[in-house]
């Protein structure tokens, strides 16, 4: 007899829960919330009359260490000029760029200072995590801060075999509700560890349809905190074939200069930015500003931004940082040093 109770008892706790019965997040939400950070982001833009206007954006981010750095998308602070955290409590704190892989899509900022009430995310293992894991985001989907979604890790992509933008981006696939403004928001695992950085969705309508793309946690620490990949200030568009021609570029590829952040690398050797926009086969361009042909002595290739952030990298701090240009028609070559 009691040999059959325990038997029952065994598998009752066994037993599944019921759909009414499943646990609650709410515990591991309110431990982790303070960790997550809404980033406001501002930077000018040329609109299509050629004015400039100030732009803002709104993406998340996760505070991963004591002295106040928070991984985040590259493509919501890249070329910022001015960047601000907004903390659980409504504190706001500056931030800079110090390390960024736009070819993952990540980014490191460094903040002024870190509020009182601020907690800091522990770290995942994310090549542990599996297709069939529940996972949650936490972020500002169109601006609603420190919102949750819940979902499961649906695929996951290994570098090069989603985007060639994003070549160096390991991707967990997932179907937890990824909108604009939960970019570079942290993606939890059911124990409340960071195990990935959201980056984008698929959609047809503009919303969450499913298709949401998160960058592993591993791969950013790699790149952010132990590469500390160079973050230039700068984005690019690359220039070959028909354009190049177009534009009498003196060799096959180069990188067009679009936009520059104040007070970057880019902005301290001089870069100009286009200023014309234009539609250059089904691409939105900016014209009228800088072309990379070299920097350090190597030409710009097919590789592009990849190959440019390579080279910037592996320069200790205190290089000089030659860049050579194609300026109104003219070679320029433009100096600066790395800090």
């Amino acid at each position: 007899m009691k040999r059959l109770l325990g038997a029952m008892l065994l598998a009752l706790a066994c037993w599944p829960p019921s759909p009414g019965e499943a646990q609650s997040l709410a515990p591991i939400f309110r431990r982790v919330n303070p960790s997550v950070v809404i980033i406001r982001a501002h930077w000018k833009e040329v609109g299509g009359s050629g004015q400039v206007a100030r732009v803002s954006d709104v993406g998340s981010g996760v505070l991963v260490s004591a002295d106040g750095k928070v991984i985040t998308a590259a493509h919501v602070v890249q070329t910022a000029d001015e960047i601000t955290a907004e903390f659980l409590d409504g504190g706001r704190v500056g931030a800079r760029v110090i390390a960024s892989e736009p070819e993952a899509d990540v980014s490191l900022l460094q903040l002024e200072r870190v509020p009182a009430k601020a907690a800091v995310a522990t770290f995942g293992n994310s090549d542990r995590s599996e297709v069939g894991d529940q996972v949650f985001i936490i972020g500002a989907p169109y601006g609603i801060a420190h919102t949750l979604s819940v979902g499961y890790i649906t695929a996951r992509h290994k570098p090069n075999t989603v985007y060639s933008e994003m070549a160096l981006a390991e991707f967990f696939q997932t179907d937890a509700a990824i909108n604009p403004g939960n970019s570079g928001g942290p993606m939890f695992n059911m124990a409340g560890e960071v195990i990935g950085v959201a980056s984008h969705n698929i959609s047809k309508s503009g919303g969450s349809e499913g298709l949401g793309f998160v960058v592993t946690i591993n791969m950013a620490r790699r790149l952010l905190l132990e590469k500390r990949s160079f973050w230039s200030g700068m984005s690019g568009i690359v220039v070959a074939d028909r354009l190049a021609r177009a534009l009498n570029l003196p060799q096959p590829v180069g990188l067009m200069v679009q936009q520059v952040a104040a007070d970057s690398p880019a902005a301290q050797v001089g870069l100009r930015p286009g200023t014309i926009p234009a539609t250059v086969d089904g691409k939105a361009l900016l014209l009228g500003g800088d072309i990379i042909l070299a920097v350090h002595g190597q030409a710009i290739g097919t590789e592009s931004y990849e190959a440019l952030q390579e080279r910037l990298g592996r320069l200790p701090p205190g290089s000089l940082i030659a860049v050579v240009v194609l300026r109104d028609g003219q070679e320029v070559t433009l100096t600066g040093v790395k800090n």
